[in-house]
């Protein structure tokens, strides 16, 4: 049994004020994101990053501001999440299944548990966890590790999410 850890698109623009696309108390979960981070490595599983890589005329910018342009400072992530090891998945959509590199790099680690954790709980997070329970991988999600927009879609998700198998811890 291998297990991944997925840090969902913890970067500069949505978990810190100054962010174009700030998620209000984001700020909270990094020193619990860093932590997870580290355990994944330090315990020889695979942690991959996903993060928003736009381009300056982005398709997406039609519906969201203008949010983690590639190579500018709120694409980052917070340095204390980064972590040696770990492996960035690059994506320029809500759902991080549409990078094909995702799906290849499952394949290649024989995934089947996965602890997931980042923003935003009912876009980003969405997306990750519904793709991984689709894929047959056990998810589980980490309360306080993530940080929603609107509570209650997050409650909707939740909801959705254990009635598929899913474990909130």
């Amino acid at each position: 049994m291998h297990t991944l850890y997925l840090d969902i698109d913890t970067q500069q623009d949505f978990v810190f004020r100054s962010g174009a696309l700030y998620v209000p108390g984001a700020e909270c979960i990094i020193e619990r994101v860093a932590e997870l981070n580290r355990e994944a490595i330090s315990a020889g599983h695979t942690l991959i990053a996903t993060m928003d890589a736009h381009s300056e005329n982005d398709p997406e910018f039609a519906t969201w501001p203008h949010h983690c342009v590639k190579g500018a400072f709120g694409q980052r992530k917070p340095q204390q999440t980064l972590v040696k090891g770990m492996r960035i998945l690059e994506k320029q959509s809500v759902n991080c299944f549409s990078n094909p590199k995702l799906d290849a790099m499952l394949n290649e680690t024989r995934i089947n548990t996965a602890i997931v954790y980042g923003v935003v709980t009912e876009i980003c997070v969405l997306h990750a966890a519904r793709g991984l329970l689709d894929r047959g991988v056990h998810v589980t999600l980490i309360e306080n590790a993530i940080k929603e927009l609107d509570a209650a879609a997050k409650d909707l998700f939740f909801a959705e999410f254990r009635e598929r198998g899913g474990v909130i811890r």
